[in-house]
């Protein structure tokens, strides 16, 4: 697909690979699987990076609208099922 993620220039280099790392579980999740834990890891870091709900919110719908993603919902689905290893869209 060709979207581009919603990056913030004031962000360093390692902020923005840890919140395109965030992304690409999101799309390891709706074109692969993606693993519960490492999804957990990269949400945890892009929280580091966007810490406050409202900008998080924002990126979320930039993304999704960019992408037809909807990086929200995989992170509730995972919340929400802790004893799930893997989880994919096309299951």
């Amino acid at each position: 697909m060709e979207y581009q993620y919603p990056i913030d220039v004031d962000w360093s280099q390692d902020e923005m690979l840890a919140v395109i790392n965030f992304f690409n579980k999101i799309e390891d999740y709706y074109e692969r699987k993606v693993e519960g834990s490492a999804l957990k890891n990269a949400y945890s870091d892009f929280k580091k990076v966007v810490p406050g709900k409202a900008d998080e919110k924002n990126i979320f719908d930039d993304f999704e609208k960019s992408s037809g993603y909807n990086s929200y919902k995989v992170v509730k689905l995972v919340k929400d099922n802790p004893d799930e290893k893997y989880f994919s869209a096309n299951e």
